[in-house]
């Protein structure tokens, strides 16, 4: 949510854009980055199809994963066919991908899914820098920090070991770098 409110709000792509039709993209965003996955966990976990809403197992991230896909695949296609600014279809793809990814690493390891997370956001930051003109090395500095502390937090709590740590990062990486090309 922050790097799509920060591109609303800060990019040129978006300057034609009303008041009101950020908001409305950022609310859409919300509904279908957030909202959706967040009600559906819920109701997995109510329902018993999970065991925890914090997914600590292979086993519980496999329907979340599906469930997600929909969702990030629908946010695709609506900001594809809605014209949006090329840089927003791009991350949106590299969402979609991702989490396809993450559905089959996750059947041989349990990958960081807060990593894939930064790897999309950091490949993000790279492309913008390359496709914009706007100055974006703060910004590459700040999502870099970011996705090192995110890293870090995974491996100091144990919820993951190194490699499900790296591999999510590059796996984030790689599909947004996939998205640019089809983009």
């Amino acid at each position: 949510m922050y790097v799509l409110w920060f591109m609303t709000y800060n990019m040129s792509d978006f300057a034609g854009f009303s008041p009101w039709e950020k908001t409305k993209l950022m609310i859409s965003f919300f509904v279908n980055y957030t909202f959706f996955p967040l009600v559906t966990i819920l109701l997995m976990k109510a329902l018993g199809f999970i065991s925890s809403v914090f997914l600590r197992s292979q086993r519980d991230r496999i329907l979340p994963y599906i469930v997600c896909e929909i969702f990030y695949f629908w946010a695709w296609y609506v900001a594809r066919n809605n014209h949006y600014p090329k840089l927003m279809v791009l991350f949106a793809l590299g969402i979609f991908l991702a989490t396809s990814l993450g559905l089959i690493l996750n059947s041989y390891l349990k990958v960081s899914m807060h990593t894939i997370s930064a790897g999309v956001v950091t490949m993000l930051a790279l492309l913008a820098g390359m496709m914009t003109d706007m100055s974006f090395g703060p910004y590459i500095t700040v999502v870099l920090l970011v996705a090192g502390l995110t890293a870090t937090a995974r491996l100091i709590t144990s919820n993951h070991t190194q490699a499900e740590v790296y591999m999510g990062f590059f796996a984030g990486a790689l599909c947004q770098l996939v998205a640019y090309f089809f983009v």
